[in-house]
C-alpha cells in the first residue's frame, strides 16, 4: 500500500474478528471482503449493496473509491493486485443495510480514529506499538508529559491529562467517566482520610481564622475560594500530595521515554499502586458527603463568616471620622 497511508487494526468487541483497515485522506478505507468479513455476510452480498448505495445515487463512486495495490496470499505464494477500496461513507451505509451492530462499533471506532489524526497528524494503534514498530507517538507523548508536570493546572487535572494519552483513550467510555469522576478524591482521601466534599465539611467554619482556609487568591477570601477542597489542605497534606502527584508524572515520562504503550485501565491500576506504594488508603466509594451539600456548608459558613469580620473591622472612612472627631476636642480642650 501508499507509504503515505495508515494501517490500523481493528478489532471487533467480541474480539472475534482483527481487520487491518487503512487510514488516507482523513477517512477510513476497507475493500468488499474485508466488509465481508466485518459485517459478517458473504462478498457477492455486500457488493450487491454497494451496487444499490451507487445506483440509486446514495452516494458518489468517484469520491468514494480508491485503487490500492496490495500484496496478498493466494494458496502457497504472494501475490501483488490491485484491489478496490470503499470509503468510510459507504461502509457505513453497508452496515445500515445489512442492519449490522457491528456497523455501529466500527462507525465509533473509525471517528475516534479519524478525530485524532486530524489533531495529532498520526493516530495511535495498540498492535503497532505494542509491537515495538517505529512511531513518532512516544517522542511527542514526552513532550507531552513534560509540558503536563510544568502546567499550572491544578494536581488532578494533570492526572486527567496523563490518562488521556492512553492508547485507547476514550473520554465516552464509562472507565473514563468514572476515573474523571473519582480521581481527585483518590487523591483527597490517600492524604487525609476524607473526600474533597468530606474536608469541606469538616474544615469550613466561620470562627476559625481565615475560615479554616490555608491558601486563596488575592487578598480578600472570595465566595469562589471557599468550595476547593486543595484551599483547606495543611502545608504537610499540600506536599505530600505533591510528592505523589509528581511521582505519578515522572513514572508517565519513563513510561514514554521507554516507549511502552499505555492503556487506560494501566493508568488506573498504577495510581491505586503509587497510592500503596506511599502506604495510603485507596478510595472504594463516593464518600459519605455530596459536592452540593459541602458547598451549601461552605457557603453558609462563608456568610457568618463575613458577618464576623465586619464587625471586627473598622472602616478607613470610620477610623478618619474619629480621628478628626478626636482632634477636635483637643482643640476646644
Amino acid at each position: 500500500m501508499n507509504e503515505q497511508s495508515e494501517i490500523l487494526i481493528y478489532q471487533t468487541e467480541d474480539g472475534e474478528t482483527k481487520i487491518q483497515t487503512l487510514l488516507k485522506d482523513e477517512t477510513v478505507w476497507l475493500s468488499q471482503a474485508q466488509m465481508a468479513e466485518l459485517f459478517d455476510k458473504a462478498t457477492p452480498t455486500i457488493n450487491e449493496h454497494i451496487k444499490n448505495i451507487y445506483e440509486e445515487g446514495e452516494l458518489s463512486e468517484e469520491s468514494t473509491i480508491r485503487n490500492f495495490r496490495i500484496v496478498q496470499t493466494e494458496g502457497k505464494r504472494e501475490v501483488s493486485r490491485d484491489v478496490n477500496f470503499y470509503n468510510l461513507d459507504v461502509i457505513i451505509s453497508v452496515g445500515y443495510r445489512v442492519k449490522s451492530r457491528r456497523g455501529t462499533q466500527f462507525r465509533q471506532w473509525a471517528t475516534r480514529r479519524l478525530k485524532e489524526y486530524i489533531v495529532k497528524g498520526f493516530v495511535l494503534d495498540d498492535e503497532r506499538l505494542e509491537r515495538g514498530s517505529d512511531y513518532d507517538y512516544f517522542n511527542e507523548l514526552v513532550e507531552r508529559v513534560r509540558a503536563i508536570r510544568v502546567s499550572e493546572r491544578r494536581f488532578y487535572q494533570k492526572i486527567t491529562d496523563i490518562y488521556a494519552t492512553s492508547i485507547d483513550y476514550n473520554p465516552d467510555h464509562p472507565m473514563t467517566q468514572e476515573f474523571f469522576a473519582t480521581v481527585q478524591n483518590k487523591f483527597h482521601f490517600a492524604i487525609h482520610g476524607h473526600t474533597a466534599a468530606e474536608m469541606i465539611i469538616e474544615r469550613s467554619d466561620a470562627n476559625h481564622p481565615l475560615m479554616g482556609l490555608t491558601s486563596f487568591k488575592g487578598e480578600k477570601i472570595r465566595q469562589s475560594d471557599i468550595t476547593i477542597a486543595k484551599n483547606y489542605l495543611a502545608e504537610d497534606e499540600l506536599k505530600s500530595m505533591n510528592r505523589i502527584v509528581d511521582q505519578y508524572l515522572s513514572f508517565a515520562e519513563e513510561q514514554a521515554a521507554q516507549r511502552k504503550p499505555m492503556h487506560m485501565k494501566d493508568w488506573i491500576t498504577k495510581l491505586h499502586g503509587f497510592l500503596e506504594l506511599n502506604d495510603r488508603s485507596i478510595l472504594h466509594n463516593a464518600g459519605t458527603v455530596t459536592k452540593a451539600q459541602a458547598e451549601k456548608k461552605a457557603i453558609a459558613e462563608y456568610k457568618k463568616y463575613l458577618k464576623i469580620q465586619d464587625q471586627k473591622t473598622v472602616s478607613d472612612f470610620d477610623k478618619t471620622v474619629k480621628r478628626k472627631i478626636g482632634k477636635a476636642k483637643k482643640k476646644k480642650d
